[in-house]
């Protein structure tokens, strides 16, 4: 697939970043990019990769502020704030996946996509994770992981979703506190911008609510849609915390 070029005011937008911020990053060579003549120009594929990567390694007070930049930069296809509630369906979180490994949980979260009837080609989906586990973890500390494809083809799902998934064991997943990791939220999105806007989000979710223990005492699939959803509308720009 030949790869598709960001100029600099589009690889702003694209990041809900200023045009400064990115020459700036540029100039001290922390983004990937290309020099053509006297023009920068970024690969896409390059771009998502390392702003997921930003995304999950960011510190508190910087993924609040983040998080308002790409809730504002989103509103034309969000125009109500909320997205989870469009993405995830009770009947698409299961509390009890066999996995013992890193790659059996991977198939298992790619057979629970299946589940859904939105995902058109499973074999490409599980390679694509496999990738992105390999280019970064996407483990957090704390005991949670936000896998998601390495590149985002339209043709691999009907629509964006998530599927959750809780294994039985906890599982050496690589996050960075060497802690193992019991609980995944497979993020399938369409499109650039909201897979990196739902990657905020829900990291966001995870620091400034009690979600993650909320899960974790979860006895039922309704009682995990209902922590997530109160959790996204806890963390919606304007909302005290």
């Amino acid at each position: 697939m030949t790869p598709q070029f960001l100029n600099v005011e589009e690889v702003a937008e694209y990041l809900h970043l200023p045009v400064a911020d990115i020459l700036h990053r540029v100039n001290y060579r922390e983004i990937p990019f290309e020099k053509r003549g006297h023009r920068f120009v970024f690969n896409k594929d390059e771009i998502e990769a390392w702003a997921s990567q930003r995304i999950l390694k960011m510190p508190d007070q910087r993924l609040t502020e983040y998080h308002q930049q790409s809730t504002h930069g989103t509103r034309e296809i969000l125009p109500h704030q909320t997205m989870l509630p469009e993405l995830i369906q009770a009947s698409s979180i299961e509390l009890a996946l066999p996995a013992k490994t890193k790659a059996s949980v991977l198939r298992d979260l790619v057979a629970l996509a299946q589940r859904t009837g939105l995902l058109n080609d499973p074999k490409a989906l599980l390679e694509s994770l496999e990738a992105r586990e390999e280019l970064c973890p996407t483990a957090m500390p704390g005991g949670f992981a936000l896998p998601h494809p390495r590149s985002h083809e339209p043709y691999l799902f009907e629509r964006s979703f998530i599927v959750v998934g809780r294994t039985l064991q906890e599982i050496h997943f690589g996050a960075p506190d060497g802690q193992p990791t019991q609980l995944f939220f497979l993020i399938c999105c369409q499109d650039d911008r909201l897979h990196l806007h739902t990657l905020t989000r829900l990291c966001h979710m995870f620091q400034k609510t009690a979600l993650l223990g909320q899960i974790q005492a979860a006895t039922d699939a309704g009682q995990v849609y209902e922590a997530i959803i109160a959790a996204e509308q806890a963390v919606l720009p304007g909302v005290q915390h």
